[in-house]
Protein backbone atom coordinates (compact mmCIF):
# COMPACT_ATOMS: atom_id res chain seq x y z
CA UNK A 1 0.00 0.00 0.00
CA UNK A 2 1.68 3.51 -1.12
CA UNK A 3 0.77 5.30 1.60
CA UNK A 4 2.15 8.62 1.82
CA UNK A 5 1.54 11.28 -0.76
CA UNK A 6 3.85 14.70 -1.73
CA UNK A 7 2.25 17.06 -3.35
CA UNK A 8 4.00 20.57 -4.42
CA UNK A 9 1.09 23.19 -4.13
CA UNK A 10 0.74 27.03 -4.47
CA UNK A 11 -0.01 29.94 -2.18
CA UNK A 12 -3.02 30.40 -1.41
CA UNK A 13 -4.30 26.93 -2.22
CA UNK A 14 -6.83 25.58 0.32
CA UNK A 15 -6.65 21.97 2.21
CA UNK A 16 -9.80 22.23 3.38
CA UNK A 17 -12.98 24.09 2.85
CA UNK A 18 -16.37 24.61 4.77
CA UNK A 19 -18.78 21.80 3.69
CA UNK A 20 -15.87 19.49 2.49
CA UNK A 21 -15.06 15.73 4.95
CA UNK A 22 -11.58 16.33 6.02
CA UNK A 23 -9.64 12.98 4.65
CA UNK A 24 -6.30 13.70 4.78
CA UNK A 25 -3.61 14.45 7.69
CA UNK A 26 -1.26 16.98 6.27
CA UNK A 27 2.90 17.25 7.46
CA UNK A 28 4.01 20.33 6.21
CA UNK A 29 7.92 19.75 4.68
CA UNK A 30 7.88 23.38 3.39
CA UNK A 31 5.85 26.84 3.50
CA UNK A 32 3.24 28.07 5.84
CA UNK A 33 -0.31 27.10 6.44
CA UNK A 34 -3.48 28.69 8.82
CA UNK A 35 -6.71 27.27 9.52
CA UNK A 36 -10.00 29.57 9.26
CA UNK A 37 -13.16 30.38 9.67
CA UNK A 38 -15.82 32.95 8.43
CA UNK A 39 -17.99 34.88 11.65
CA UNK A 40 -21.07 36.18 10.30
CA UNK A 41 -21.80 39.84 10.75
CA UNK A 42 -25.45 41.23 12.04
CA UNK A 43 -25.71 42.34 8.33
CA UNK A 44 -24.74 38.83 7.28
CA UNK A 45 -21.43 40.16 6.26
CA UNK A 46 -18.68 37.61 7.18
CA UNK A 47 -14.85 38.40 8.59
CA UNK A 48 -12.01 36.08 8.45
CA UNK A 49 -11.04 34.53 11.70
CA UNK A 50 -7.87 32.83 11.71
CA UNK A 51 -7.33 30.08 14.12
CA UNK A 52 -4.07 29.05 13.92
CA UNK A 53 -1.12 28.92 12.19
CA UNK A 54 1.36 25.81 11.04
CA UNK A 55 5.41 25.73 9.96
CA UNK A 56 7.90 23.69 8.43
CA UNK A 57 7.56 20.45 11.13
CA UNK A 58 4.19 20.55 11.59
CA UNK A 59 1.40 18.27 11.17
CA UNK A 60 -2.20 19.40 9.83
CA UNK A 61 -5.74 18.59 10.40
CA UNK A 62 -9.21 19.42 10.94
CA UNK A 63 -9.77 17.47 14.13
CA UNK A 64 -13.49 17.76 14.30
CA UNK A 65 -14.06 16.76 10.13
CA UNK A 66 -11.39 14.16 10.21
CA UNK A 67 -12.32 11.97 13.20
CA UNK A 68 -16.14 12.41 13.42
CA UNK A 69 -16.37 12.02 8.99
CA UNK A 70 -18.90 15.10 9.46
CA UNK A 71 -18.08 18.16 7.11
CA UNK A 72 -15.96 21.11 8.45
CA UNK A 73 -16.28 24.44 9.06
CA UNK A 74 -13.41 25.64 8.60
CA UNK A 75 -10.39 26.68 5.82
CA UNK A 76 -7.37 25.27 5.61
CA UNK A 77 -5.57 27.76 2.78
CA UNK A 78 -1.49 27.47 2.35
CA UNK A 79 0.31 30.91 2.41
CA UNK A 80 3.21 30.05 0.70
CA UNK A 81 4.14 27.38 -2.06
CA UNK A 82 4.01 24.93 -0.28
CA UNK A 83 5.50 20.98 0.15
CA UNK A 84 3.30 18.91 2.33
CA UNK A 85 3.10 14.86 2.51
CA UNK A 86 -0.14 13.47 3.58
CA UNK A 87 -2.07 10.39 4.13
CA UNK A 88 -5.55 9.88 4.29
CA UNK A 89 -8.25 8.93 6.89
CA UNK A 90 -8.49 4.87 5.77
CA UNK A 91 -4.58 5.09 5.40
CA UNK A 92 -4.25 5.94 8.28
CA UNK A 93 -6.83 3.68 10.06
CA UNK A 94 -5.14 0.74 8.23
CA UNK A 95 -1.45 1.64 9.68
CA UNK A 96 -3.47 1.30 13.11
CA UNK A 97 -5.12 -2.02 12.46
CA UNK A 98 -1.76 -3.76 10.81
CA UNK A 99 0.20 -2.01 12.92
CA UNK A 100 -0.64 -1.39 17.06
CA UNK A 101 2.78 -0.05 17.46
CA UNK A 102 1.49 3.13 15.39
CA UNK A 103 -1.63 3.78 17.57
CA UNK A 104 0.98 5.50 20.26
CA UNK A 105 2.24 7.41 17.53
CA UNK A 106 -1.12 8.84 16.78
CA UNK A 107 -1.86 9.16 20.65
CA UNK A 108 1.13 11.30 20.82
CA UNK A 109 0.31 13.18 17.98
CA UNK A 110 -3.07 14.12 18.97
CA UNK A 111 -2.34 14.99 22.65
CA UNK A 112 0.25 17.43 21.17
CA UNK A 113 -2.10 19.30 19.19
CA UNK A 114 -4.84 18.85 21.47
CA UNK A 115 -2.82 20.60 24.23
CA UNK A 116 -1.60 23.62 21.41
CA UNK A 117 -5.24 24.51 20.85
CA UNK A 118 -6.20 24.63 24.47
CA UNK A 119 -3.10 26.96 24.90
CA UNK A 120 -4.23 29.11 22.22
CA UNK A 121 -7.40 29.12 23.56
CA UNK A 122 -6.23 30.22 27.06
CA UNK A 123 -4.42 32.83 25.69
CA UNK A 124 -6.57 34.38 23.62
CA UNK A 125 -8.82 34.27 26.74
CA UNK A 126 -6.38 35.32 29.62
CA UNK A 127 -3.76 37.40 27.81
CA UNK A 128 -3.96 40.91 26.67
CA UNK A 129 -3.20 41.84 23.25
CA UNK A 130 0.86 42.82 23.95
CA UNK A 131 1.10 39.66 25.67
CA UNK A 132 -0.93 36.96 22.78
CA UNK A 133 1.29 39.11 20.19
CA UNK A 134 5.01 38.84 22.29
CA UNK A 135 4.14 34.83 22.76
CA UNK A 136 3.21 34.42 19.07
CA UNK A 137 6.44 36.18 18.16
CA UNK A 138 8.69 34.36 20.78
CA UNK A 139 6.80 30.65 19.01
CA UNK A 140 7.15 31.61 15.44
CA UNK A 141 9.92 34.62 15.33
CA UNK A 142 9.91 35.28 11.26
CA UNK A 143 5.75 35.05 11.29
CA UNK A 144 5.73 38.89 10.13
CA UNK A 145 7.96 38.23 7.04
CA UNK A 146 5.95 34.84 5.88
CA UNK A 147 2.06 35.79 6.84
CA UNK A 148 0.25 38.83 5.99
CA UNK A 149 -0.36 41.62 8.79
CA UNK A 150 -3.70 41.38 8.77
CA UNK A 151 -3.57 37.59 9.28
CA UNK A 152 -1.70 37.95 12.23
CA UNK A 153 -4.30 40.79 13.62
CA UNK A 154 -7.02 38.50 13.00
CA UNK A 155 -5.63 35.59 15.01
CA UNK A 156 -4.55 37.87 17.62
CA UNK A 157 -7.84 39.08 18.26
CA UNK A 158 -7.21 42.78 17.36
CA UNK A 159 -7.68 45.30 14.20
CA UNK A 160 -4.47 45.75 11.83
CA UNK A 161 -4.29 49.11 13.39
CA UNK A 162 -3.44 47.73 16.94
CA UNK A 163 -1.49 45.28 15.85
CA UNK A 164 0.49 48.14 13.79
CA UNK A 165 0.56 50.14 17.38
CA UNK A 166 2.10 46.76 18.97
CA UNK A 167 4.67 46.69 16.16
CA UNK A 168 5.91 49.67 16.51
CA UNK A 169 6.22 49.80 20.65
CA UNK A 170 8.90 46.31 20.09
CA UNK A 171 10.82 48.10 17.36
Amino acid sequence: MKTLRREVLPDKHWLLQPGQVSDRIYFVEQGVVRGYYIKQGLQGDGREVTSWFMREGDFIISIISFYTRQPAREYIELLEDSIVWSISYDQLQQLYRDFPEFNAVGRMLTEKYYALSELRTQNLRMQTAPERYSQLTNDFPDILQRVPLKHIASHLGISPETLSRLRGRRN
